[in-house]
């Protein structure tokens, strides 16, 4: 990503009194995260790396501590709204959290299944192109939601938002390994680029639109069934090997955190 989008976020962030400049700085941080994940050779690591598996801890904890207990709140708003054209969720935003990670955990078989088909074929251990763009076109959405709740969230305070920040870069990293698995060096060429420019195209977004409170409810909601899964996905597979005790230390200490703060 080059300095002029950069600088221009920025620039906006500055320009606009009803922006926070550090949502902003945040903004672009999530994206470098995706540009130079890569360049972490150490996570690239069998057993699984303790790193990664901290990450997926703490984003995790996220998700249990903060986000699905606000969906409660998030409910009686939606509740409200019988008639309306998001009324149909009526009494469950947990609904939206289920398609979330309905949705993520479709993307992830069908990804699997495509390598399979390309092996098989004897091509390289990469999902075709058509799945690719499938596949990053949808986290690039993804990283647009982030990006735009990076500026609407319920709450609205610093420390609300820096929290946000940490477990959301630590998801990223998680994302970022677990993309470049799938499609190696594709993902470097192209899929790494896009995403990071999602995740500031959803900011800017932010920053000229306000959506309705109930809005922000159902968008909170899909994001939290996608991050569970998008986490545990990478976690679970025996393959990885994965570092139980690193996991619930990052789990642990982020709750520790979430509860005293």
């Amino acid at each position: 990503m080059s300095f002029s989008i950069v600088f221009a976020v920025l620039a906006l962030a500055v320009s606009n009194p009803q922006t926070l400049f550090l949502s902003a700085l945040f903004a672009v941080s999530l994206a470098i995260v995706h540009l130079y994940a890569g360049k972490l050779r150490f996570l690239d690591a069998l057993p699984r790396s303790r790193w990664l598996s901290l990450a997926g801890g703490v984003s995790v904890a996220y998700v249990f501590v903060h986000l699905l207990p606000d969906l409660n709140e998030h409910q009686e708003v939606i509740q409200e709204l019988e008639g309306s054209a998001i009324g149909f969720l009526e009494h469950d935003v947990y609904l939206m959290a289920l398609l979330g990670l309905a949705v993520f955990y479709g993307l992830e078989r069908v990804v699997k299944a495509s390598r399979q088909r390309q092996r098989q074929a004897g091509e390289s251990d990469a999902p075709s192109a058509g799945v690719f763009w499938l596949h990053i076109g949808s986290f690039a959405i993804y990283n647009a939601l982030i990006g735009y709740l990076l500026l609407h969230r319920e709450e609205a305070d610093t420390q609300s938002l820096f929290l946000f920040f940490v477990a959301m870069a630590l998801h990223f990293l998680v994302n970022d390994f677990g993309l470049r698995q799938d499609h190696k060096d594709t993902y470097d060429k192209r899929g790494r680029w896009i995403l990071a420019a999602a995740i500031i195209v959803g900011w800017v977004i932010g920053s000229g639109t306000k959506i309705p409170e109930a809005a922000i409810a159902v968008l909170f909601a899909f994001l939290a069934g996608g991050i569970i899964l998008n986490v545990l996905k990478e976690e679970l597979p025996e393959e990885r090997e994965s570092r139980f005790w690193a996991f619930a230390l990052g789990a642990g200490a982020y709750t520790v955190l979430l509860i005293a703060l």
